[in-house]
């Protein structure tokens, strides 16, 4: 399948600036539209998916990523389906263990076991299938059947939850562009997938990566310092319950990340944080998409090449106008099947 585009957008407020830039992106063929789900640190983002559906024609919506643990999972469910009637169908689920929006309360993710057991009965349960939950059978009776199902594509890095990927999903969120880190996710779950009896060639591949076009490449890094740092509060998980020596986990994955990195969460996603000083040039390039609309275009025909199903910018840089503009008038259009264009 040719290359789709995505674009996530921070829920901060005012609440009119996220719908405003999916507007935008759909105007410019963007394919999908995602947001982050972290409650405090951000506004609460479902009610800004229900008016982002309502001002938008196309785009399909959805969470990069939500969790079952700040969410009851039937709630959770329930939020979707209500979404996916007022959207026409065009919701898509991306979750996972739960991060930002777990460890600012002071929450741990939720452990993989009960992950996995809540996301075998949210993804029939919202799409109006009849499930056992609490020992009890339940349905969202109200489910419009004509609608398409939701989809629901799981993040994780580590070989336990991208089992579960593979198992339970319909895809995997990847939040890194590094091609060799990416075929070594994707045949992980789908080694699962295929353990479990399923296709494991249905199964998605969707990555995410701030993308900063600029002919100043240096510039595009201190752009994006903060977004390997982000991911290596996954990876320093993974080291505590793998190690480091590449037997169960990429050296490519672990080898950048310090012992201390002094995260801070008040800086979580944003241009400029402190805790990125550690991530060198090396890291924003392999994880990144940056560069000339010819650079970055060179690095998604890659990333497409190797089975990538969707690119999704995080878009937390600066400019994010002109992002979305020369990604509409100068690369999307490079990428066969898409079905918008630059308005």
């Amino acid at each position: 399948m040719p290359l789709s585009f995505g674009v996530t957008v921070l829920p901060d407020p005012p609440y009119q600036r996220l719908i405003e830039l999916l507007k935008l992106a759909e105007r410019h063929g963007f394919d999908y539209g995602w947001t982050y789900d972290s409650h405090v640190l951000w506004q609460e983002s479902t009610p800004t998916l229900a008016l982002a559906a309502a001002a938008t024609d196309r785009i399909k919506l959805g969470h990069m990523v939500t969790n079952p643990g700040t969410r009851e999972p039937t709630v959770l469910a329930s939020a979707y389906a209500t979404l996916q009637d007022i959207s026409e169908g065009r919701m898509v689920m991306g979750i996972g263990r739960g991060d930002s929006a777990r460890r600012y309360i002071n929450q741990q993710p939720v452990r993989v076991e009960p992950f996995e057991e809540a996301l075998r009965m949210i993804k029939p349960f919202m799409n109006g299938d009849k499930v056992a939950w609490n020992d009890t059978e339940i349905e969202l009776s109200w489910v419009r059947p004509e609608l398409p199902p939701i989809e629901m594509h799981v993040a994780g890095y580590g070989p336990r939850v991208l089992a579960v990927a593979g198992r339970v999903g319909d895809g995997v969120i990847i939040q890194l562009a590094d091609p060799d880190i990416i075929q070594w996710t994707m045949g992980t779950a789908r080694e699962a997938a295929q353990e479990a009896g399923r296709d494991p060639s249905q199964l998605k591949c969707i990555v995410c990566a701030p993308s900063h076009i600029s002919d100043d490449l240096a510039a595009a890094r201190e752009q994006v310092r903060w977004f390997p740092a982000m991911v290596s509060n996954h990876v320093r998980d993974l080291i505590a319950r793998y190690g480091a020596d590449g037997s169960m986990v990429p050296k490519a994955l672990t080898d950048y990340v310090p012992a201390q990195t002094n995260y801070n969460y008040d800086e979580h996603s944003r241009v400029g944080a402190k805790h990125g000083a550690f991530v060198s040039d090396e890291i924003c390039d392999r994880f990144c998409v940056l560069g000339t609309p010819d650079q970055a275009s060179e690095k998604l025909a890659e990333l497409e090449s190797i089975g990538v199903d969707q690119f999704n910018i995080y878009l937390m840089t600066e400019g994010q106008e002109e992002t979305l503009e020369t990604y509409g008038r100068e690369i999307i259009p490079r990428f066969a099947g898409v079905t918008g264009g630059a308005a």
